[in-house]
């Protein structure tokens, strides 16, 4: 078997989708003639924002997993918080930053570069350095965010003749959240500079959608676009297996992950108000979103996967909101393609010629409306109410974990 090396922070017992990916992948990898090890961070000193056990039945028993240790700030700024928090992306746990989290993000952003979990990069070189030798590895994939995580490939590529590969779930210094991070400018040119290092270092680099790879070949003059692969996320059907609807006798829609301020549900919440559907968001909500829908929806943290997916099933159709900022084309997050293994009509906000569109519409799984158009969906509410036929997406194996896998070998 082809020995293959990852290096990932994010790895369960944390949950979220960014262990998912990895996760799956390398469930697969084992069925599909790679061996891989895996490098991560001792869970007992790492920051995970969301705990989830349940993942830890997809861990294969045939691969190598190692814990290293990490010294990362955010155990300090958690005992600065009333809520003992570490901070989601975008931030949709903290609202409105008061002085001492503006203070806790300058500094993050100003002497943590690219993030603050580069504490992490050392432990995890030495012991990458370690298993390279022995077990003369030549292909590592570094995965992130956090992308500090990528600056460990850097090092391992100057030292070893390796294929390093650098799969990047987000934009870097393109990230939605990145002015809140309130970095001098001098920072900013570092990050700017680690982010070409790695583009232009990196053998190849994977990416979840079209608009991202555009993003990063705008980066250097020396990326070919032959250079940057792209393979989303997925769902796995092991997943679904044995999940049967329960029937609430109502109409619910669902929505799964974080939402903030920056996905608006002021067109949604017009269109629910003349109707009896309910929404139900589980994950991380900010108060924004909870006072603009107040009474038309229901709210429960985040649950287990396994409890994610039943939630997908039960629900009459899927709500999927893009947030609404700068470069939010690209964006593709992991909960679409779940949506699309749950094989429910799924109702999204966002721009109708962004790549979640596009793989919506392609999948017959349901209808994509722009912010402002209320008309589209009070129709589609209105449809799904009904009873309408509004999906046929028949889960479209293309975005299987498995077959996305597969695409993953011929890179590698």
């Amino acid at each position: 078997m082809k020995k293959v090396l990852i290096i990932t922070y994010y790895w369960p017992p944390s949950g979220g989708a960014g262990v998912q990916r990895w996760l799956k992948f390398i469930k697969y990898f084992t069925r599909l003639g790679i061996q891989p090890y895996v490098i991560t961070v001792d869970p007992t000193m790492a920051t995970y924002p969301v705990i989830d056990q349940t993942l830890n039945k997809d861990i294969p028993k045939d691969i190598f997993i190692y814990h290293t240790k990490t010294s990362e700030p955010y155990s300090f700024y958690k005992k600065l918080k009333s809520n003992k928090e570490v901070p989601y992306a975008g931030f949709a746990n903290e609202g409105n930053p008061g002085f001492v989290q503006k203070l806790s993000r300058f500094i993050r952003g100003n002497f943590f570069i690219p993030d603050a979990r580069k504490g992490w990069n050392s432990y995890a070189i030495e012991k990458a350095k370690e298993i390279i030798l022995k077990e003369n590895i030549q292909t590592v994939i570094t995965t992130s965010p956090p992308h500090s995580t990528q600056l460990i490939g850097l090092e391992l590529k100057k030292e070893f003749n390796i294929n390093w590969i650098a799969d990047i779930r987000d934009p870097w210094t393109d990230i939605y959240y990145y002015d809140t991070m309130l970095h001098t400018s001098w920072a900013k040119k570092k990050d700017l500079f680690l982010e070409k290092k790695v583009i232009d270092s990196a053998d190849k680099i994977v990416v979840v959608s079209n608009s991202i790879k555009e993003l990063f070949n705008q980066k250097s003059d020396l990326i070919h676009p032959d250079k940057i692969h792209i393979i989303p996320n997925g769902y796995d059907e092991d997943d679904f297996i044995n999940v049967k609807a329960k029937n609430t006798g109502k109409v619910t829609l669902a929505y799964t992950g974080t939402i903030t301020k920056d996905y608006p549900t002021y067109s949604l919440a017009k269109a629910l108000k003349k109707s009896s559907i309910n929404i139900q968001f589980t994950g991380k909500a900010d108060n924004t979103t909870k006072q603009n829908l107040n009474e038309l929806a229901t709210f429960t943290n985040h649950v287990t996967h396994n409890e994610s997916i039943q939630l997908l099933v039960n629900a009459s159709a899927l709500l999927l909101i893009i947030p609404k900022i700068k470069n939010n084309k690209g964006i593709l997050t992991g909960k679409l393609f779940e949506y699309i293994g749950a094989n429910k009509p799924i109702l999204c906000i966002g721009p109708t010629d962004g790549d979640a569109a596009k793989i919506i519409d392609t999948s017959k799984a349901g209808k994509t409306y722009d912010y402002d158009d209320l008309n589209g969906i009070s129709k589609f509410i209105k449809q799904l109410k009904n009873g309408d036929k509004l999906h046929d997406n028949n889960n479209e194996k293309v975005y299987s974990r498995k077959n996305l896998t597969s695409l993953y070998l011929e890179i590698i």
